[in-house]
């Protein structure tokens, strides 16, 4: 297991200009961290390749793994033109991680607004979005690249319709981009979630959430709160300070056998570095724990 951090941790940081892209990957370095985890932040790769290569370099310099790069994506609402568009830029994305010197992409599958990801809607659409990723893998294989969908968008976050299109695309490249947190954005408990895909993860995300029901609802205009699916709310937390049985899901991972990359990932309301420090050493102790 390499235990690592995503740029998303930093973005407060980053959108604010108090660190660069390549001063972030030198701090998660000096955190002690195996990997980072590129997320764009500000920076879109296609439209800046040479800032790929100075991601890979330093990265290399601080003697950290690029384990994952992840993209956007979402099939389900482009027209037949936008659709043909969508995967070739998409592909243009491998062909960025391949630079970039990674071997996992994640990519966005498809998004809905909470009021529109029925069922009847999901297999609707399963089959357009089995054609993209499907072609997206193909292309990703010759670079020997694994992508992945992650749990995430509303519309494909639970962890039976992630498990579907995995089966559906059958490609042996083509796995789960596995957040142990965003299954609580449709009310799926993510301790039994992540047992139910942890066979399919090529690359886990670490995230907490504070989950409020209804009777104790902060308010849905309250800053940094989000609704779920069946009503409830989330805010972003430090690792192991939410409501995440986190040790419980630790310990499934590691049981299942996992030795793969592990991400951790903030989005809460404090202060970006403090809390991605406090939340890596908590992932760190409790991984040896265990």
């Amino acid at each position: 297991m390499k235990l690592g951090i995503s740029l998303y941790c930093l973005k407060g940081a980053i959108v604010a200009n108090q660190m660069t892209v390549l001063e972030a990957i030198d701090w998660i370095a000096e955190a002690g961290a195996a990997h980072v985890e590129i997320v764009p932040v500000s920076f879109d790769l296609l439209e800046q390749p040479e800032l790929a290569d100075a991601i890979r370099d330093r990265a290399r310099q601080a003697g950290i793994d690029v384990s994952n790069y992840c993209v956007s994506a979402n099939f389900v609402t482009a027209d037949a033109a936008e659709y043909e568009r969508m995967i070739e830029r998409v592909k243009r994305h491998v062909d960025v991680t391949a630079r970039l010197g990674a071997k996992r992409m994640r990519h966005d599958v498809a998004s809905r607004p909470i009021g529109d990801i029925s069922l009847r809607n999901f297999q609707r659409d399963l089959p357009r979005l089995v054609e993209a990723c499907r072609t997206i893998a193909d292309y990703a294989a010759g670079y020997g690249i694994t992508t992945s969908v992650e749990n995430h968008g509303y519309y494909m976050q639970a962890s039976e319709r992630v498990q579907q299109l995995i089966v559906e695309v059958d490609r042996d490249n083509y796995r789960a981009t596995l957040d142990i947190g965003n299954f609580l954005c449709v009310d799926e408990q993510p301790l039994i979630a992540v047992q139910r895909n942890i066979h399919l993860a090529s690359m886990i995300h670490l995230k907490d959430f504070y989950v409020r029901t209804p009777d104790r609802s902060p308010g849905l205009s309250c800053p940094g709160w989000i609704p779920t699916a069946g009503g409830n709310q989330l805010r972003g937390a430090i690792l192991g300070q939410g409501d995440i049985h986190i040790r419980d899901v630790l310990r499934v991972i590691k049981h299942a056998g996992y030795d793969g990359y592990l991400s951790l990932e903030f989005e809460g309301m404090e202060e970006c570095r403090n809390a991605t420090k406090l939340g890596f050493s908590y992932a760190k102790r409790v991984w040896e724990e265990l």
